[in-house]
């Protein structure tokens, strides 16, 4: 039996929307064992997560939500690999602007997929876009946030398909409802815990962004 345990990738690339570009270094999260791997996310360049899922069978690519930078090499993945594409279809309009005519599998709030003998259970957070999904592995008091927490506030909510009030009530009631000492791994930058975040939480409410 091998451990559970979550790797990162870092890829460099831009992230488009709105007709503005801007340089962005993603995070992706490898979870699983020796034997099998869960991808979170899909950014930039296909090479070196292949090169970190180094042959392990890849169950299922889990897109956090739907912006390019998310997802721009999930169909190659996919093609390389065989495993499904989920995403929450309250994205579709935001892949459709980068993969269209791709399907996915649908991801939903409250599934569960089994990778590496551990559940990863799916929690939609939506406010950065309306289909942001968090992933939560208990066995290793994990949380992939995707862009909806990062150390120092919330995901941003500036752009087209987002809001703040709704990013704000996902951070409250769904992830800072998790054990203070959740290590929370970030789409972008540095990862921290639940418990740091939770006392700032009137702080970005009262800042408004």
């Amino acid at each position: 039996m091998t451990t559970l345990r979550v790797d990162r990738v870092v890829t460099s690339g831009q992230f488009c929307l709105d007709g503005g570009c801007w340089d962005v270094d993603n995070n992706i999260w490898l979870i699983g064992d020796d034997e099998e791997v869960l991808i979170v996310d899909a950014a930039h360049q296909a090479e070196p997560i292949l090169d970190a899922v180094a042959g392990r069978k890849v169950v299922a690519i889990v897109c956090t939500h739907a912006h390019n930078d998310h997802v721009t090499v999930a169909p190659e993945l996919a093609e390389v690999t065989g495993a499904p594409i989920f995403l929450h279809p309250d994205d579709d309009v935001l892949w459709q602007q980068t993969n269209p005519g791709v399907g996915y599998t649908a991801l939903w709030d409250g599934q569960r997929i089994g990778v590496g003998g551990a559940e990863v259970q799916v929690l939609h957070t939506p406010g950065h876009s309306p289909g942001s999904c968090c992933l939560y592995v208990p066995a290793l008091g994990r949380l992939c946030s995707g862009d909806t927490l990062f150390a120092g506030g919330p995901g941003a909510t500036g752009r087209s398909y987002s809001d703040f009030p709704t990013i704000i009530a996902s951070i409250r009631d769904r992830l800072l409802t998790l054990p203070a000492e959740t290590v929370v791994l970030t789409g972008h930058g540095d990862s921290t815990e639940t418990g740091a975040e939770a006392p700032h939480l009137q702080e970005w409410i009262d800042r408004g962004h």
